[in-house]
């Protein structure tokens, strides 16, 4: 296969997972192991924090909602609690590969994310918005209304790119996200180990 696009989700992909600082969070203040994981993942196109990466609430809102949803589960937990623990931390290794790339094939990302100005996230803002400018084609499900793994997002940014999705390498950390990708035809990496991730684009590309 002849491959024009590489495609990226960013946090947990180009960034650390938020979900290390999600168990943190529970592990410092004796909650249950994946508990904030599992609120999210519940109702998964109508709870609180859907809404929030749709943008259709703001960060006020998803306060409000999730802690009622965290309430229903016997827990006190504010969701801007929870919006402070978004911001990951850059992986150098993954940005040095991407500028590798860039130029050779068109560079794609899918982000579910929230509006900055509402997250809390200003610790590494400049550092991140610096790492958008690499990717030819930036989608971010809170500016369009649309987030993973909603079908649709995934051919936008092929068509974005001018890009067939048999022509496209997808990465993403969570498995629900890569199923749609996979199902048009993307070749699909799930990233558990980003390193050995980045060495699985290597051979598909064929790069040494």
């Amino acid at each position: 296969m002849a491959y024009k696009a590489v495609i990226w989700d960013f946090g947990g992909v180009v960034t650390s997972s938020p979900f290390e600082a999600f168990n943190n969070f529970e592990k410092d203040n004796n909650l249950p192991n994946d508990l904030i994981r599992t609120i999210n993942s519940e109702n998964p196109d109508t709870n609180a924090w859907a809404k929030f990466e749709r943008n259709d609430i703001n960060a006020s809102e998803f306060n409000n909602l999730f802690m009622s949803e965290a309430k229903k589960k016997g827990f006190d937990i504010m969701g801007s609690q929870i919006i402070k623990l978004l911001s990951g931390k850059i992986r150098p290794f993954v940005v040095d590969f991407l500028n590798d790339l860039k130029g050779s094939y068109k560079l794609g990302c899918i982000t579910n994310n929230v509006q900055p100005a509402t997250n809390n996230q200003n610790n590494n803002s400049n550092e991140v918005s610096e790492v958008m400018k690499i990717f030819d084609h930036v989608i971010e499900s809170s500016l369009i209304g649309i987030r993973k793994p909603d079908l649709k997002i995934y051919n936008m940014s092929c068509e974005a790119l001018g890009v067939l999705p048999e022509e496209c390498i997808y990465l993403d950390d969570l498995g629900v996200n890569l199923k749609p990708a996979r199902a048009i035809g993307m070749t699909t990496i799930k990233v558990i180990d980003p390193q050995i991730a980045v060495s699985q684009v290597k051979k598909f590309l064929n790069i040494v």
